[in-house]
């Protein structure tokens, strides 16, 4: 049996790629409008009167095609991520 030992970035890299050439093979393909639900665990919060926040103030894009169905622009939430990232020392 062998071993294989990998440092954690090398690790999770390793991993995106394999997922990236599943998703190719598979023709899988993220929806761009997702629940609110789905944009609150993309978002890692809890709380929808913070998701309702992020959108009243613009920081994430919203379609309303019904009264009571509100879909979050998932590009825009993941821009908002990176928009908010911080660089370590």
């Amino acid at each position: 049996m062998q071993v294989i030992c990998l440092e954690d970035a090398a690790f999770y890299t390793l991993v995106e790629q394999v997922i990236q050439r599943i998703r190719e093979k598979h023709e899988i393909k993220e929806d761009r409008w997702i629940s609110g639900e789905e944009a609150m665990k993309k978002l890692r919060i809890t709380s929808k009167t913070t998701l309702q926040e992020l959108r009243d103030s613009g920081a994430i894009r919203f379609s309303q095609p019904r009264k009571k169905i509100i879909l979050y622009d998932s590009q825009s939430i993941d821009d908002f991520l990176s928009k908010n990232s911080k660089n370590t020392f």
